[in-house]
């Protein structure tokens, strides 16, 4: 008998449920131009609009709104680069309880005064020398907080799915779907979603050049560790997979891309220029395999998730050549 997956579509419609009138439900755009550099007719599911400025609200929201009084009453930890560390604190500030965010010491200094402002303790970090799960698992323990980790928790993965769900209510049946993947919380909610919509659907993860932890991890056929990577995409600055997302992906995901630092840059600029969004690197990392032309053969309806958009106007413009 077949395993029963740690994430169902009936986790995804309830986490949409949770989250109906609290998380935005965020804008899909088009645009000629996007859709003949690509050759297909190209949906962008931003993200970036969503509530702490990425995707991760959705998940941490959907997480924190399912423990109980009592765990409520003691607060809530997580470990993040940034995204996930927003979402938390914010999610934890709705449902009237507190936040200790465990966070790297090179975190933009943007993610950690948002992370701050939305009344989070922040403790920090050596990402390249400490191990960050078992730093936060210490942490919850000791001061007896309910961990909500980045991406490996069925509550989690299930709010993050909500994404391709509202992508696919608004756009239809999908050829394929490209999606960032870091920790491969958002691509394994994702592809639950969108395989039990439509079957036929392409589901393709995008990983940085020096990150493609999950790429090889899929290729060898279980979960492999690289050094921490250095790249600009700093969210998917991941040495492993997640196992929870690993053997949801194992089994929905139909390939993992690789793109540039180069070419997220130059997606960020497109996105800018002609879409009039702004992304921070691993919320362009999608856009950028798409642009580059990663994917083959070509389909003909693509749904893109812009990940987020959280990246100072310094790094931004330092990242442009501005």
């Amino acid at each position: 008998m077949a395993a029963v997956p740690p994430v169902s579509f009936d986790d995804v419609r309830g986490a949409a449920a949770r989250l109906r009138g609290t998380a935005h439900r965020t804008p899909v755009l088009t645009s000629r131009t996007l859709d003949e550099r690509a050759g297909a007719e190209v949906f962008v599911k931003c993200e970036n609009f969503q509530r702490v400025g990425a995707f991760k609200f959705r998940g941490a929201y959907n997480a924190v709104a399912q423990l109980t009084p009592e765990q409520l009453a003691r607060g809530v930890a997580a470990y993040s680069s940034g995204n996930h560390a927003q979402a938390t604190a914010l999610a934890a500030r709705e449902l009237g309880t507190t936040a200790v965010i465990l966070m790297p010491e090179d975190a933009p200094r943007s993610k950690r005064e948002a992370t701050a402002g939305y009344g989070a303790e922040i403790v920090t970090y050596d990402r390249y020398t400490e191990d960050r799960t078992a730093l936060g698992e210490a942490l919850a323990r000791d001061r007896g907080l309910a961990l909500i980790p980045p991406y490996d928790h069925p509550h989690v993965i299930a709010g993050q799915g909500t994404a391709a769900l509202e992508l696919l209510e608004d756009t239809g049946e999908l050829d394929a779907l490209l999606v960032p993947v870091g920790g491969g919380g958002l691509i394994a909610g994702s592809a639950t979603a969108a395989k039990a919509l439509h079957p036929g659907v392409r589901v393709i993860g995008v990983e940085p050049e020096a990150g493609d932890d999950t790429r090889r991890s899929l290729a060898r056929g279980e979960r492999v560790v690289i050094p921490v990577p250095r790249t600009i995409a700093d969210g998917q600055a991941l040495a492993t997979p997640g196992e929870l997302t690993f053997a949801l992906n194992q089994r929905l995901v139909d390939d993992v891309v690789v793109v540039s630092d180069e070419e997220i840059v130059d997606a960020m600029r497109f996105a800018f220029e002609r879409l009039k969004i702004v992304l921070e690197p691993s919320g362009a990392s999608a856009l950028a395999a798409l642009l580059a032309h990663r994917v083959t053969p070509r389909p003909r309806r693509i749904g893109v998730i812009a990940s987020g958009g959280n990246v100072d106007t310094t790094r931004f413009a330092e990242l442009l050549g501005g």
